[in-house]
Formats: structure tokens, sequence, C-alpha cells
């Protein structure tokens, strides 16, 4: 099966990533997984360039990202493994807004410590949902982060920057 069609098998429901995980496989992982694994996070945010540590993840094309502009389903399941990624953060959506949840602390929530693979995971985040036409969810989150990190006084200016450019 080729490139796009795994992708959007897999962000429809009815495919497996290449270790045999489905969407709801991942949802339902630990912090602790989602903290020291790897290799789902290019699986639940594709951008179109090729990552440095997964190559069997999928890229997004236009054919993907077409696929996401038309399938509603799509979306929702991206939206729903932002709101996994959100808890694992130690942040929630709000309404139409991204908060802090009351247990955010930077020695349980190691992306508020200054770089690290965490922040490369939020830039792709942002940019992915900018890419799979989701710009609104895409501009909430990259300004909550700013903010949320910005306020805990210990994420990086290189960070912030690099999250500005995302998208």
């Amino acid at each position: 099966m080729d490139n796009d069609q795994r992708l959007i098998e897999f962000y429809c429901g009815e495919g497996r990533d290449h270790k045999g995980r489905c969407l709801e496989d991942i949802w339902a992982l630990s912090s602790f997984w989602l903290e020291h694994t790897h290799d789902y996070i290019q699986w639940l945010f594709p951008i179109p360039e090729a990552g440095r540590f997964n190559a069997f993840a999928p890229l997004l094309t236009p054919t993907v990202q077409a696929a996401f502009e038309r399938n509603d389903v799509m979306r929702q399941h991206q939206q729903r493994s932002l709101d996994v990624m959100l808890d694992f953060f130690g942040l929630a959506r709000d309404g139409s807004d991204i908060v802090a949840q009351p247990t955010l602390a930077i020695q349980t929530h190691i992306w508020l410590k200054a770089g690290g693979h965490n922040h490369l995971r939020i830039t792709r985040m942002i940019r992915s949902l900018a890419l799979c036409h989701q710009p609104d969810l895409a501009r909430t989150f990259q300004q909550a982060v700013i903010e949320i990190g910005t306020q805990q006084g210990v994420v990086s200016a290189s960070s912030v920057q690099y999250w500005r450019e995302a998208f």
C-alpha cells in the first residue's frame, strides 16, 4: 500500500501504523509511553518532510491534505489526537481556548523545560494542524504553548521562535 493510502486509512480509523497500532491504540496509551516512545507523533501529526527519527512515518502529501480537507472524520480524529497530546502536556481544550490544567508543573510536564524533543513535537503539531485544514486550531495551540510556556518562565526564546514560525 502506498504512503497516501496508508495514512488516509490510519486517520479514518481503518488502518494501522508501521507497528500495527491503530489510532485508538495510541489514544489509550499512558503519558509515560507517550514521553518515551518516539515513532507515533509522525503518524498523529504528519508533515510533508521526513523526520530524522522514524523512517517508517508517512508524509503529508497534497493527496493526503486534500483528504483532510474533505473528510470530517479525519479532522475530528486529528482533534482527538490533539486532545490526547494536550493532556500529556498538562493542557486542555476549553471551548475554543486551550488552557493549563491545574496539575501543570515543570516537575511532571517536561515540555516546560528548555529544549528537548517535546518542543519539536509541539512545532510538528502546530504545522500539521495548519496543513491539515485546521488553521484556527493550529493558531490556538500555538498561542497557548507560547503564552503558557512564557508564563511558567521556563520555555526558551528559541522554542518560542520555532513555534511562531511553525505556521
